[in-house]
């Protein structure tokens, strides 16, 4: 299974920064929809969208994993039954 990332932070920094996800496609010479895919997981940035991204963004090398390489993390339930005897 292919490891998911979570864009959270990026999407908050695009919206900052650009306003939207088209102008922010715009900035880094990408399309709308490949912006809409990488960031719902059907696709992914590139060394060069990263670098892109992080002059566009104003993002430092030392934080390009808090925006780029963030697992997602999912929450397991569990549940538990007890049984009256």
């Amino acid at each position: 299974m292919a490891k998911k990332y979570d864009y959270r932070k990026l999407r908050g920094r695009i919206k900052e920064v650009c306003g939207t996800q088209e102008a922010f496609a715009k900035g880094i010479g990408r399309s709308y929809p490949f912006i809409s895919y990488a960031l719902n997981g059907k696709a992914y940035f590139g060394q060069n969208d990263i670098e892109a991204s992080a002059k566009l963004l104003h993002i430092s090398s030392d934080e390009i994993g808090e925006y780029f390489f963030k697992s997602k993390v999912h929450k397991n339930e569990t549940t538990s039954k007890q049984e009256n005897v």
